[in-house]
């Protein structure tokens, strides 16, 4: 099986290599990519820590990238692809942006919308869990080891 360009995981790479800038940054490593016809139009990492503001989430500063680049509210014909599953405030940005579909590496048992509320996403929204799940989950971990110093 050869990886296409424009493929899941590749998007997810990238996403991936923003959530390693994160990682760096002393950031809890979340990256996030917006996709739009097979183009990267948006791209962001968790940066609350840097702007001393909790909702800079990934999936947030990348969702309002990716609105101001087409000029629309609406992202019907996105794809968004996050390492961590969203929490409830992303999952509600994702609601209320109508993005198309949601490809997420790793879910968040503690604070991932799936845990309290399955149908905050728009039901126009597709849902893929588990691309590159592996690498996402390890990235996670590896970065609660360093910072409990185990």
């Amino acid at each position: 099986m050869s990886l296409s360009v424009h493929g899941d995981d590749h998007f997810m790479k990238q996403a991936c290599k923003e959530a390693e800038a994160a990682f760096e940054a002393s950031e809890i490593p979340v990256g996030a990519v917006v996709v739009c016809e097979n183009k990267i139009i948006a791209r962001d990492h968790n940066r609350v820590e840097q702007l001393n503001d909790a909702t800079a989430h990934a999936e947030m500063l990348a969702l309002t990238a990716a609105q101001n680049y087409l000029a629309s509210k609406y992202l019907n014909e996105c794809t968004l692809f996050v390492t961590l599953e969203p929490c409830s405030m992303c999952a509600g940005g994702l609601f209320w942006t109508r993005i198309g579909r949601v490809v997420i590496g790793t879910p968040d048992k503690t604070r991932g919308f799936s845990r309290y509320n399955k149908e905050i996403i728009h039901p126009g929204t597709t849902l893929q869990f588990g691309v590159m799940a592996n690498e996402c989950e390890i990235l996670i971990k590896d970065f609660f080891r360093k910072i409990r110093g185990n």
